[in-house]
């Protein structure tokens, strides 16, 4: 072949991946979607966010639920850092009670965790623990539904099960609710005990999902949190405790209004 044939082919050659590539592959990097990752809280394990994950999923989002370990504040808030840390791209961080204590730890030094988002979750100041949010307003039955068993090196913590529907999950159904309360997984007294050293609402943007009905966590502390972070938020008036399962669309609305509002 002669060498201008040769240079005219390679030229072509060069010109039709640019002039064929689509528009969306261009701005792909813009219009992807972040990982969600979601925090379950105490009493609890991952399946609790099952029907979240199932919606958020059937929108495109990428979702990791790992296993909060329970353990203590600094533990699980570093083991949850750690998961953030294999994501490359963007990320919100969505914590459910005390998760919501881990999440506010965990985001501190992620410049990719563009969002936080509380589902009747702790957002506490430096200084304070889950057991001092629980106590500051009138109205939370846990105190008196709480039941402790000792394991080498510390106490669990679970949640009586003949009271566990009233003070966590009344707008569930009955068999529900003992079916939760049967799994439930123990958290640590001294996971809830434990002051915040970080408060990464401070820096980051942040969603609240208000329980208006909550037997756990008084609304009246979550609205307190809210303002305090200077959060996006919304009230679910009749939503327990367990908002995530009985309101799992409101929370992964609320989600995808934080994905929206920070892009």
């Amino acid at each position: 072949m002669p060498k201008r044939l040769l240079l005219a082919a390679a030229v072509l050659a060069a010109m039709v991946p640019a002039m064929t590539t689509p528009a969306s592959a261009t701005t792909g990097h813009h219009a992807a979607k972040p990982t969600v990752i979601l925090v379950h809280g105490a009493f609890a394990d991952a399946s609790s966010w099952t029907q979240v994950v199932a919606k958020l999923q059937a929108a495109g989002y990428p979702v990791i639920a790992p296993a909060n370990p329970l353990r203590d504040l600094k533990g699980d808030s570093d083991y949850v850092s750690s998961v953030i840390s294999t994501v490359t791209g963007p990320v919100i961080l969505v914590g459910h009670s005390y998760g919501g204590s881990v999440i506010s730890s965990a985001a501190s030094g992620h410049t990719n965790v563009k969002a936080l988002v509380y589902i009747s979750g702790y957002a506490p100041e430096v200084g304070e623990s889950a057991l001092d949010l629980t106590g500051k307003f009138p109205g939370s039955q846990l105190p008196t539904s709480l039941l402790t068993r000792d394991y080498p090196g510390g106490t669990d913590v679970y949640v009586n099960p003949a009271k566990f529907r009233a003070a966590v999950a009344a707008d569930l159904p009955a068999r529900d609710v003992a079916l939760i309360a049967a799994t439930q997984r123990p958290v640590s007294y001294a996971a809830l005990d434990a002051k915040a050293t970080v408060a990464a609402w401070k820096k980051i943007p942040s969603w609240y999902l208000v329980s208006g009905a909550d037997q756990a966590i008084p609304a009246a502390a979550q609205k307190f949190m809210a303002k305090r972070a200077g959060s996006h938020t919304t009230e679910v008036k009749g939503a327990s405790h367990l908002a995530l399962v009985s309101h799992a669309e409101v929370a992964a609305d609320l989600i995808t209004a934080a994905d929206r509002a920070t892009r």
